[in-house]
């Protein structure tokens, strides 16, 4: 039996739409599950766990829907060992690109079925799990600024939530002052001048596929930490386009960071958020918890071949 979670309300309605489309494959296929729609981020997880605990035989559990509503039912997956299984809807779909699942619904319930599995890290910070990326500073700031925005319904409307992100770049450029920032990996201080973020990673892109961290892979134990700092407004403008494709780590302006925690104090109060939704404000403490989920993810087939098979979840590392 599968339970998916659908949020009809992700990617600006994309969530409903491929739901629709994912049911009507479920039919054709008699798959059996049950579905459940969830209401808020707040009540997600206390609605996963209550739909898990019903029944011990659930061979997983698939989000439809974006990272943020992954976001919201990691703690009841973790607690319950089911493991997660994901159709991407959303705006950035970051969490379906780290783990190699297809954008296309079909391809992604494909995927889903065949139920091979990797062992995957979890980020904690500020009481809650993330599992692509925590972020601080400037992309903090955008993120809040889209979530908030008319331009990111209008964007998710014509299928281009990627645009919603780059309008939010700018809108943020306008306003955003760096300050000071002390960066603290496995006990050893980094300090920075004028620092515009510092994004914690577990999966290489957020965004929608800004490949921030570009060397993080999820099952490895240790969290990969971008810091830029030092850098204009023109030059901090100019460092985007780099970062669509990870050309950026070695610009003199970028401290790439790796251990097993971070700790990360701004100067001055800055929005932080875990998989694009919000964590409060930096100062804040990350962890990484070594392979604390399951994901199905078409990667499993690449890390042990042969090994995991449709009918089975192998574990791989």
């Amino acid at each position: 039996m599968y339970l998916f979670i659908i949020n009809s309300r992700s990617g600006g309605g994309a969530g409903r739409r491929t739901w629709h489309s994912v049911q009507a494959l479920l039919a054709a296929r008699a798959v059996p599950y049950e579905a459940l729609f969830t209401q808020s981020a707040d009540s997600a997880e206390s609605q996963t766990l209550h739909a898990l605990a019903r029944r011990e035989d659930w061979h997983a559990a698939i989000v439809v829907g974006g990272d943020g509503t992954i976001h919201s039912v990691l703690g009841a997956l973790r607690r319950r060992g089911v493991p997660l299984g994901v159709i991407p809807a959303g705006s950035g779909n970051d969490t379906a690109r780290g783990f190699g699942i297809p954008l296309a619904p079909e391809a992604a319930l494909d995927n889903a079925l065949q139920e091979r599995c990797i062992e995957a890290d979890l980020l904690s910070a500020a009481g809650k799990l993330t599992l692509t990326a925590v972020a601080s500073g400037f992309d903090a700031q955008v993120a809040v600024n889209v979530n908030g925005s008319r331009y990111k319904r209008l964007c998710n409307a014509i299928g281009a939530g990627r645009l919603a992100y780059i309008i939010g770049i700018l809108h943020t450029l306008m306003t955003f002052k760096p300050c000071r920032v002390s960066v603290t990996c496995d006990g050893k201080e980094h300090a920075f001048d004028q620092a515009w973020l510092v994004s914690v990673c577990n999966l290489p892109s957020y965004g929608g596929g800004l490949l921030i961290c570009p060397q993080a892979e999820s099952g490895d134990g240790l969290l990969d930490v971008c810091v830029v700092h030092g850098v204009s407004r023109g030059q901090l403008l100019r460092l985007f386009p780099t970062v669509v494709k990870g050309r950026h780590t070695k610009l003199p302006y970028v401290t790439m960071l790796r251990g097993r925690s971070a700790a990360v104090h701004f100067a001055q109060p800055r929005h932080a958020i875990g998989d694009g939704e919000a964590l409060g404000t930096a100062p804040l403490a990350v962890a990484c918890e070594p392979g604390a989920l399951r994901v199905l993810s078409p990667l499993a087939a690449a890390a042990a071949p042969g090994a995991a098979g449709p009918g089975s979840c192998h574990a791989s590392i």
